[in-house]
């Protein structure tokens, strides 16, 4: 039961969050982004943007949304294969197929505090954003669908993933196959990475795409660090 609901809520999102994209995209500029959230005047200064992503403020312009974040890796917390201490034991509820409204909150906790470290993590939001439905907690719902409609905006204003030349641009990997899912197409079992790209192959689709390329630039730098 608890499956076939969260696949309803990804099909809804989906919809909800691809249906207002009609926009040019345009590859991230990290060099020009890196230096402009460091300065304090600026609109883009990151703890500013941050505030605003945490409020919901459903008048971030697709700017904002983009620097916030490709912006992200830029910050001390930004670990793109980080892991929380709270992901395992919020799989274990998520396990069950009936939820108590005691376990829904649960989620809720949980989730708060995964994305304390990973305010971006869609995955871990959707199941939030399950919880919340199912309590019928609509301003904390409404809260959540924002702000990942900010950071989906974000993604898809930075390609549209058919070629190396217009490939999504991701700061974590989780992102692609979130991103998939949103779009409405299945993961085909394949994945490949040439230099600093990913490619996943999708699944037999009406519009026969066969895969799609995202730059994983940050989440590689952030390896060749540690």
């Amino acid at each position: 039961m608890y499956k076939k609901q969260l696949l309803i809520l990804t099909f809804l999102l989906g919809s909800v969050l691809v249906f207002s994209q009609n926009i040019e995209t345009e590859k991230p500029d990290y060099n020009k982004i890196e230096k402009e959230i460091t300065k304090k005047k600026s609109e883009f200064f990151y703890p500013k943007l941050m505030k605003k992503y945490m409020n919901s403020d459903s008048t971030m312009t697709l700017k904002e949304k983009r620097y916030l974040y490709y912006g992200y890796s830029f910050q001390d917390a930004y670990s793109p294969y980080g892991h929380s201490d709270f992901s395992d034991t919020l799989r274990e509820v998520l396990q069950k197929e009936k939820h108590t409204d005691e376990e829904l909150n649960r989620i809720i906790e949980l989730s708060d505090s995964i994305l304390v470290d990973n305010p971006f993590d869609l995955r871990v939001i959707k199941y939030q954003l399950y919880a919340l439905d199912k309590l019928e907690k609509k301003k904390a719902f409404d809260k959540r669908i924002n702000q990942m409609r900010i950071v989906v905006d974000a993604l898809l204003s930075s390609g549209d993933g058919l070629k190396k030349k217009t490939a999504f641009y991701v700061i974590y990997t989780s992102h692609e196959y979130d991103l998939l899912n949103i779009l409405g197409y299945e993961f085909g079992g394949e994945q490949s990475l040439i230099d600093h790209f990913d490619y996943l192959k999708v699944a037999k689709n009406s519009k026969n795409i066969k895969g799609f390329y995202f730059d994983i630039s940050p989440c590689l730098n952030s390896m060749n660090e540690m």
